[in-house]
């Protein structure tokens, strides 16, 4: 096993955490048990050591309690279902991951929930309903879309896990952002914050290039996190894994060159924000409060990842030998 000091990832965003941090905490739990999401004691375990909450109260400072309820139910539910993908044999049959997504989504566009289906329909249905109580229409369509793209990436991801492929840097990326669900959680900024964010500005170029640099920057500290994790379980899902595999570094080279890769993002992030055009009075004041909650997603991930125990600590990461 090796171990070394990584350079720093960058983050110029303020951290903030949300006042109703305690309440949540106590909540998440309630949340996860009454819909039975966790099946043993170790799940019980690795959900008590995620503390999902925090990152939910990270990326989401200024939302108020019940929303921030529903945001933080569907961060719990996708990273639980997540490691029900990848700790068991559904994470390698694309057919049987898509049989599940498929009843997912139509739970999610109102089918009613029976004997048959399993807890997370069940999780999924209780939070569909909160949605639509406090969104709007308009805003929910939105992120069923999203939450469709999320499940194709798990489709994909789980085709070359069957296939054992190892996909170059370009494709791992592009499906990544797809199954990262940071599409889906991004929608959260207009409902938490009670944004209108009309189609000119999702069409505006600069908005969705930001949008989009959010979802690579989140996914890839996320993967420079949970290598080892990834590692350990075999999968292959991971920028370090892939810089590795597919352009012959070493496994210490990889994870240096992710860092630089994350912080260049970062950097074309700050320099594009200068180039946004005025929308009028009205809508800038919106298109702050948005930026503003991709940089709490950028600072929140990050502050939640070095305080969970879900992943190793980075300052001394260690990498097993392959």
């Amino acid at each position: 096993m090796n171990q070394f000091t990584l350079p720093e990832l960058y983050c110029p965003f303020p951290s903030q955490i949300n006042k109703y941090v305690d309440v949540l905490e106590d909540y998440a739990l309630e949340w996860v048990l009454r819909f039975n999401l966790l099946a043993n004691e170790s799940s019980y375990e690795r959900f008590s050591k995620s503390k999902f909450f925090l990152l939910s109260a990270a990326a989401f400072p200024e939302c108020e309690l019940e929303e921030l309820k529903v945001v933080n139910d569907w961060v719990t539910w996708l990273f639980i279902w997540d490691d029900v993908c990848d700790m068991s044999a559904l994470g390698k049959k694309p057919e049987l991951i898509e049989f599940f997504h498929n009843r997912f989504l139509e739970v999610l566009k109102g089918a009613e929930v029976t004997s048959n289906d399993i807890s997370f329909s069940y999780a999924l249905d209780n939070i569909q309903q909160r949605i639509l109580e406090k969104g709007t229409k308009r805003w929910f369509d939105y992120f069923v879309h999203a939450v469709e793209n999320y499940f194709t990436g798990c489709i994909l991801e789980a085709e070359n896990r069957s296939q054992g492929i190892v996909p170059n840097v370009d494709i791992y990326t592009s499906i990544h952002m797809l199954s990262g669900a940071m599409e889906s959680s991004m929608e959260f900024i207009e409902f938490c914050n009670h944004l209108i964010i009309p189609d000119v500005l999702r069409a505006n170029d600069i908005l969705r290039k930001l949008t989009n640099l959010t979802n690579k920057i989140v996914c890839w500290c996320n993967d420079i996190f949970s290598a080892s994790r990834e590692m350990a379980s075999g999968d292959v899902h991971n920028l370090v894994l892939v810089l590795h595999y597919q352009q012959n570094l070493s496994l210490e080279q990889a994870m240096k060159r992710a860092v630089e890769m994350h912080n260049q993002e970062i950097q074309k992030m700050i320099d594009l924000e200068d180039f946004l055009p005025s929308f009028g009075e009205e809508l800038d004041s919106e298109i702050t409060k948005y930026i503003s909650g991709l940089h709490s997603w950028i600072s929140g991930n990050l502050d939640w990842s070095l305080r969970s125990g879900r992943y190793q600590n980075l300052e001394k990461l260690d990498l097993l030998k392959l």
